[in-house]
């Protein structure tokens, strides 16, 4: 037993139940009418900010939460009772059961058993975080649905739950089931992670919820996705789990595309399809890496040539050259030294040679030094420059050009992300900053 995945773990601690999902309307109340409405849930407590909601302690001593209506995202919500009973008919809806006191009698009445503790009380708030200790604890699993505290150098884990509410399992599958998530490249003492989900014959065919992590003690942080950390876990064809593509993840996002982070996912497959009731239930989670932020600015901007105005985002069409402006400034009281500076093109922008050049602006005195930089690393800005040390208030702005080509745009709108990055002190916190080009192609 202690060899086998958790997810059969899972299903042994709650299969006392099993056949609802697929048996209406065959003495489907009393024992055996209510097995696997429960089935595949992961035994866990999930909580919100006790100023925000409810926190109800189950006769175990598990938390469960009763979560705020703003998270209801305008769609309709049901009582586990009501699509029991088949309140939803043929619709395909996702994450939309929020218990009530209701149920609690009725499950009691129908099965002589007691309602789970580990059931997601309000599926809306379907995103969550915890810190990864590297031990999977199941049961005490304490998932923060609203908000949770983060440290630096901590890694910590994403998670978006997946469950088709429609209870008719197999007669009620979810076609081309995506998911993703948007990690912001920020620097903050309070980020927001957002997940995303849709499945085209879903209503609402779009579903997204977010969780915020907090510093600790107040300090600006960003966070880093790990890569090759994104994984599916369910009781089919992931129950040891199914490694992702990184690009589920803005982060992890080469193309700089954003129609490229959505990735399928499924239950015998990764082909998009989910079937209906609890059984079906998805888990895709990825991780985190907490960096707390020196004192210092990016800024990253762009133009076309000869326009004279930098902008966060503009339009342009292949061929065109488009000029970028990495902006750092030393905000802190201490001199910087080893300023290191990198820009992360997107496929579908390509770097022009010779086109770097670095304009230093001394502290407090208003000088300006104009320098060309020869490319070849470590002089290419696409592989990283040493732009030197700067006193505090100084600061520097690294200018170049790229050309945009057509390696694999799509039909239709195309964003690229072109991400500038930058650390001091030879320090492994990078600080980053993003510009876009949208380009529609015919």
């Amino acid at each position: 037993m202690n060899n086998m995945p958790w997810i059969e773990k899972v299903i042994l601690y709650i299969g006392l139940i099993g056949s609802l999902c697929t048996i209406f309307g065959i003495s489907i109340f009393k024992n055996r009418s209510l097995e696997g409405i429960i089935r595949n849930i992961e035994p866990q407590s999930w909580r919100k900010d006790d100023s925000t909601s409810d926190i109800a302690e189950t006769e175990d001593g598990e938390l469960v939460q009763e979560y705020p209506e703003s998270h209801n995202f305008s769609r309709t919500l049901y009582t586990l009772q009501e699509v029991t009973e088949d309140a939803l008919g043929d619709k395909i809806t996702f994450n939309s059961i929020k218990l009530s006191d209701s149920d609690t009698e009725w499950y009691k009445n129908e099965t002589g058993e007691d309602l789970p503790g580990t059931m997601l009380r309000n599926e809306t708030n379907f995103v969550g975080a915890r810190e990864d200790t590297g031990i999977n604890s199941a049961k005490t699993n304490l998932w923060e649905g609203s908000e949770i505290t983060v440290e630096d150098d901590k890694t910590y884990i994403v998670r978006i739950y997946v469950h088709n509410n429609n209870p008719n399992g197999e007669q009620a599958v979810a076609e081309n089931t995506q998911v993703r998530f948007y990690i912001p490249y920020d620097s903050s003492d309070s980020i927001v992670v957002n997940g995303w989900l849709r499945a085209d014959n879903a209503d609402p065919d779009l579903y997204i919820d977010d969780v915020t992590f907090k510093s600790k003690d107040g300090q600006p942080f960003h966070l880093e996705y790990v890569y090759g950390s994104a994984l599916l876990e369910n009781g089919k064809c992931a129950s040891d789990g199914i490694q992702l593509a990184d690009s589920i993840t803005n982060q992890g996002n080469t193309t700089g595309n954003i129609e490229d982070s959505w990735t399928a996912i499924g239950y015998d497959a990764l082909d998009g399809k989910i079937p209906g009731c609890y059984q079906y239930i998805n888990y895709v989670t990825i991780r985190v890496k907490v960096v707390y932020d020196y004192e210092f600015s990016v800024l990253n901007q762009v133009r076309l040539a000869g326009n004279n105005y930098w902008f966060k985002s503009i339009e342009a069409k292949v061929g065109d050259k488009v000029e970028f402006q990495i902006t750092y400034q030393n905000l802190g009281k201490d001199l910087q030294e080893n300023v290191l500076v990198r820009d992360v093109l997107p496929h579908n922008l390509r770097y022009i040679e010779n086109s770097t050049k670095l304009r230093y602006i001394a502290s407090g005195e208003g000088k300006q030094v104009i320098m060309n930089i020869t490319d070849g690393a470590p002089s290419d800005i696409t592989k990283g420059i040493n732009i030197g040390k700067y006193d505090p208030t100084a600061m520097a702005r690294i200018m170049f050009a790229a050309e945009v080509v057509d390696n694999n745009l799509k039909a239709g709108k195309n964003t690229l992300l072109n991400r500038a990055q930058s650390s001091v002190n030879s320090k492994p916190a990078i600080k980053e900053d993003s510009a876009t080009i949208l380009i529609y192609k015919q």
